[in-house]
């Protein structure tokens, strides 16, 4: 059987913009775009009306902004990879929607290749964040602390640099050869340890201290 396409919902009030990105979706044989959203108000409606795979997310929209939606729509418990686009590299914007729990972060102004690698890393379960935003995001933490570093297990250690990597919890168990289960407490076991709460949290936490493959 062969698998599921991506779909996506594009939320963006700019016509150009909210097109150009539908056409540019459109040719992958991969990927279905299965709404568009013009503000804030309609992004969650037709979130839960389509339940997509995938959300495309501007963060200036009209009627509720792009981090008030992101938050609704995670009160609302709606399951859908959350990207947020962005036309400039806003430290406020991107510290508050990684607290929030967004799932990617990508510039309007990237190549193609990084936003359909954005939205397949989300899909499969993995966080994606554009180099130049990541660069950004670290000035704003204070995370390098060597004494939680070495508070991890070398296994924790071995995960969290997965982690970093963007795998997902399957992809880490099959490198790793546990269970899935396991990696799963050792994930938890993580967070509590740097003091983060999401993948997202502890990619950033990698990326400043340099935590690289044993």
């Amino acid at each position: 059987m062969a698998n599921k396409n991506i779909t996506v919902m594009i939320a963006d009030d700019h016509v150009l913009v909210n097109e150009g990105i539908k056409q540019l979706l459109e040719l992958e044989p991969d990927i279905d775009v299965v709404a568009q959203a013009m503000d804030g108000e309609e992004t969650v409606e037709k979130a839960i009306k389509y339940n997509p795979d995938v959300i495309l997310l501007d963060i200036n929209m009209p009627k509720m902004n792009g981090i008030d939606t992101l938050r609704k729509l995670k009160d609302l418990g709606v399951k859908s990879g959350i990207i947020m686009l962005t036309i400039h590299e806003d430290r406020g914007y991107l510290r508050e929607t990684l607290k929030i729990g967004a799932d990617g972060y990508v510039l309007k102004d990237s190549d193609a290749d990084s936003l359909i690698k954005a939205i397949r890393d989300v899909n499969n379960g993995k966080t994606y964040i554009q180099p130049s935003i990541a660069s950004s995001l670290v000035d704003d933490y204070d995370d390098n602390d060597f004494s939680k570093i070495e508070s991890l297990t070398k296994r924790e250690y071995e995960v969290l640099t997965l982690v970093a990597e963007g795998l997902s919890n399957k992809e880490i168990a099959d490198k790793l050869y546990i269970s899935e289960k396991t990696v799963k407490n050792h994930v938890s076991s993580i967070f509590k340890k740097l003091g983060v709460n999401d993948r997202v949290q502890a990619t950033i936490f990698a990326f400043k201290n340099n935590i690289k493959k044993i």
